[in-house]
């Protein structure tokens, strides 16, 4: 019983075109704003919002991981350097605070962000060792 509610909740692939759809847009259109001269910078910037808007790398990463063997471990590649970004950027921030004379402010929030890392990391762990169903 329980099996055949968890089925119904899954999206089917049909429901995902629309999601491939937008990636293979996105796809396209950065050689064709390439082509017509728009600066990099801008085609860089437009690309990470759309594929951000369209979940365009949530389906780049899941066709990745379909991949036998070699695709999940692709994706954990791609993502742990995501973690180390967002953790040197805080320490990054914080020196330049605390040059500023916001000390207690920068304490605050790199606990918040030290929180938010190791919630993220337990969680993943629990889903990967807690089946769903």
């Amino acid at each position: 019983m329980e099996q055949k509610t968890q089925n119904k909740n899954r999206k089917k692939p049909r429901k995902r075109k629309g999601m491939f759809i937008a990636l293979i847009l996105v796809l396209l259109l950065i050689p064709l704003l390439v082509y017509l001269g728009v600066p990099k910078e801008i085609v860089a910037f437009v690309t990470l919002v759309l594929g951000l808007l369209t979940k365009a790398f949530a389906g780049l990463a899941a066709l990745i991981a379909m991949i036998p063997i070699i695709g999940p471990l692709v994706v954990k590649v791609l993502s742990i350097p995501f973690f180390w970004l967002v953790n040197s950027l805080g320490y990054f921030v914080s020196i330049l605070a605390i040059k500023k004379g916001y000390t207690r402010q920068v304490v605050n929030s790199r606990v918040l962000t030290l929180s938010v890392l190791v919630g993220i990391v337990i969680g993943y762990i629990l889903g990967n060792v807690l089946p769903l169903y």
